[in-house]
């Protein structure tokens, strides 16, 4: 099994358990915050993901970590479990994938929007409620500026690409006077 399908599978069994016994946005910001943790001890990420170290010693390491930080119970079980399959270099994708699957839950959908300046605020609320309109879900806007797109806008939902961009309408007017259509 893949990284990432592990991942996934422990995301959502987590998530499961989470919807039963607690509040699932407080599951994943406690992951977030044992993730960001890990992450931001470079001692600490080194043991726990050094195969040299046994199963139980990362299984003491990260009980006593939980001793020190407040996390849902079930979050706690999930990471000792991790800590002894020696499966804790899951853990930044086990928390990205329980985010989404936290967004989907919440009927919500991250977008990404491609500007070549930058966009004043009522035009990216504009955009989020077009945006939302379309999806039918609340919309979580992320705004970038990409000065190639020459002009007009690029917007991004999951897979879904919609280019409105001003190099994109002079790349398609290039391919149909290279092919002899009219416009």
């Amino acid at each position: 099994m893949t990284h990432h399908a592990a991942a996934l599978r422990y995301a959502r069994a987590l998530f499961d358990v989470g919807l039963k016994e607690a509040d699932p946005a407080e599951v994943g910001r406690a992951l977030d915050e044992f993730a960001a943790l890990v992450a931001g001890h470079v001692g600490l990420q080194r043991a726990l993901a050094n195969p040299a170290v046994p199963s139980p010693q990362k299984r003491a390491v990260v009980a006593a970590v939980l001793e020190k930080v407040a996390v849902p119970t079930m979050v706690g079980k999930l990471l000792l479990l991790l800590a002894e399959r020696d499966r804790l270099a899951l853990l930044p994708e086990l928390a990205a994938a329980y985010q989404e699957r936290l967004l989907d839950h919440q009927q919500v959908v991250r977008a990404e929007v491609t500007s070549a300046v930058l966009l004043p605020e009522d035009r990216l609320r504009e955009l989020k409620a077009s945006l939302a309109a379309v999806t039918g879900r609340d919309v979580r806007l992320e705004a970038r500026v990409d000065p190639a797109i020459l002009g007009g806008v690029v917007a991004r939902v999951g897979s879904v690409v919609y280019d409105g961009s001003v190099a994109r309408q002079l790349e398609r007017m290039k391919d149909k006077l290279a092919h002899g259509y009219a416009f």
